[in-house]
């Protein structure tokens, strides 16, 4: 496994090795050791998640105050430009966003750890979503920040309409309202 920092150093870009051939490929998506050795960091993951999406579904930039959540993040069917924000405000880079394609052809994951607000938007047909957590999903802890804020100024690929968006995510707080981690 290739593992990379981003602009952002704690977010990091995780390349398995492929073995491929004529009748396909192979790879491990996860495997606890090699994480470790290649990232530093020792992680508990304690929940998978599965989503599907529609072309121009954005979801985003969501993230929990408790609870908060590391995720390892990969598309399995599809691509997305996925995003992660530092939310954390005595970080050097708060505010700050990295993004990147994910793609069941390209096999990068990317680990967003706990402290970010994460959120990708389906520039495919479709596309499904893999995420293993650091922690369990609690709604009541559960916040959204504005995928447009213009302070962010997060610069998402250009689509032929408005992004999709869920009732919740259509209400996203701008940077400077939102609660944040201190």
């Amino acid at each position: 496994m290739k593992v990379t920092p981003t602009a952002i150093a704690e977010v990091l870009v995780i390349e398995p090795k492929v073995f491929g051939d004529n009748r396909g490929f192979f790879y491990e998506s996860f495997n606890e050791r090699a994480f470790a050795d290649a990232t530093g960091q020792a992680l508990n993951f304690v929940q998978d998640n599965h989503s599907k999406s529609a072309h121009g579904v954005l979801r985003g930039l969501h993230y929990q105050l408790q609870q908060p959540q590391g995720k390892l993040v990969r598309v399995v069917r599809g691509a997305v430009f996925d995003v992660a924000v530092d939310i954390r405000r005595q970080s050097a880079t708060f505010g700050q966003w990295v993004g990147m394609e994910l793609s069941h052809d390209n096999h990068r994951q990317l680990w967003v750890p706990p402290g970010f607000a994460h959120g990708f938007l389906v520039l495919s047909e479709d596309a499904e979503f893999l995420y293993k957590t650091t922690d369990y999903y609690a709604p009541q802890h559960e916040r959204c920040i504005a995928w447009n804020d213009p302070t962010i100024a997060i610069d998402w690929p250009t689509l032929p309409a408005a992004p999709v968006l869920s009732a919740k995510d259509q209400l996203g707080a701008s940077l400077g309202q939102a609660e944040v981690f201190s």
